[in-house]
């Protein structure tokens, strides 16, 4: 599901994922945003989210 390219349209800043690109971009070819039944962004969550190797 990863890319060399970043797609321009999603920001990140969750530089401690494996998807983390400088710039704050994006390098998974698709994201998957959970919670279905959603009322605010608080209540969703990055399915795609794969832990980077510098995290400690």
């Amino acid at each position: 599901m990863e890319s060399k390219n970043y797609n321009p349209g999603i920001k990140c800043h969750v530089n401690t994922c494996h998807y983390y690109a400088q710039g704050d971009h994006c390098t998974a070819q698709k994201i998957e945003v959970q919670h279905r039944d959603a009322r605010n962004s608080s209540e969703t969550d990055c399915e795609t989210f794969k832990p980077g190797s510098n995290m400690s």
